[in-house]
């Protein structure tokens, strides 16, 4: 097996491209992808401030790390969930990364600046584990951007990623999340603008592109993951790929060229009559934001419970930026 640039011994094929890649040339394809992606999309310029959602994961270490290498000014958003040695072990990957490399990590922990963590708030709000914790991380990154003066809040979202939900929205004919699955929201309506650099890169490839670059990630899944759905097309659409590489590019890009604007107009509505969270001031349709209405349920159970005080939680993401913290 041969590099397709220098014909040196490969270390990884990519079947959609139909090309084998050298260490050197592999990596250099991960960069003029991002950089694709970033240019074909007007993501980011170069004297943006960008605040990378960092998991602790291989995508969200890889996009920091792309995005640094390139000259880009980001700093890291670690939102602790409280999800037992998992969280623990996330948040070590997380800190070891931006202490070895001399980056800003910004950390918040549901327990401490809350009240609740994702096990207990997801219950006591009746909601899906997952969409308690998509939720939760939406609200923070925005309220983090927002207060920091960021410019965008980048996600590591993968191309993988986007066609699986590309493919579960489609099924199901959710026009409203159809309308929005682009590779960048623009600012509006107190909303951050939010990229998703890694669009051009398969899951396979973000997790070579950290062994190769010896990026420390946390290898497991959620374990409050079981049963997402979102798992499933993943796997659905892996089979596919398998027999027929390139699909799950196809899919995804040709559905943003031929589909994406038809769903614009449902997106401008979302918009409308927006006001103001009387809880944290975030824009919602309602008198409380999703986050806010979860907080509320969590530390409702947990007093029910004896776990202790009200947290006012306003202004506690500006409390919470400083130096990295040693270690896990």
């Amino acid at each position: 097996m041969k590099c397709r640039v220098c014909r040196g011994p490969a270390v990884i094929d990519v079947r959609r491209q139909n090309a084998n890649y050298c260490v050197e040339h592999f990596l250099r394809m991960c960069r003029d992808q991002v950089n694709k992606a970033i240019e074909q999309f007007a993501m980011l310029n170069p004297q943006d401030r960008a605040l990378v959602a960092v998991s602790g994961g291989k995508d969200s270490l890889a996009v920091w790390d792309l995005l640094s290498e390139a000259g880009y000014e980001a700093d890291g958003l670690y939102v602790g969930l409280g999800i037992g040695d998992y969280s623990d072990a996330s948040r070590g990957c997380a800190r070891r990364f931006a202490d070895q490399r001399g980056l800003e990590l910004i950390e918040v922990d549901l327990l401490e600046d809350f009240g609740f963590d994702l096990p207990s708030g997801a219950r006591a709000a009746r909601r899906v584990p997952c969409s308690a914790c998509g939720l939760t991380k939406r609200h923070l990154f925005d309220k983090a951007a927002v207060q920091g003066g960021y410019d965008v809040v980048v996600t590591g979202h993968n191309l993988d990623d986007e066609a699986a939900v590309l493919f579960g929205n489609a099924l199901r004919w959710h026009t409203d999340y159809l309308a929005r699955q682009l590779p960048v929201l623009p600012e509006r309506d107190g909303f951050p603008k939010k990229v998703k650099p890694l669009v051009r890169l398969g899951e396979r490839e973000t997790a070579a592109y950290c062994v190769l670059r010896g990026i420390d990630y946390i290898v497991q899944e959620c374990p409050l993951a079981a049963g997402n759905r979102h798992l499933g097309y993943k796997e659905a659409l892996n089979e596919i790929e398998a027999t027929s590489p390139g699909t799950k590019f196809d899919f995804y890009f040709g559905f943003l060229a031929r589909a994406a604007a038809l769903f614009r107009p449902i997106a401008e509505a979302d918009h409308q009559n927006l006001a103001g969270c009387l809880g944290c001031g975030a824009p919602t349709t309602a008198e409380l934001c999703a986050f806010c209405r979860l907080t509320e349920r969590a530390t409702r159970a947990g007093r029910g419970a004896g776990a202790g005080a009200e947290v006012d939680g306003a202004a506690v993401l500006s409390a919470h930026r400083g130096p990295v913290a040693d270690g896990a």
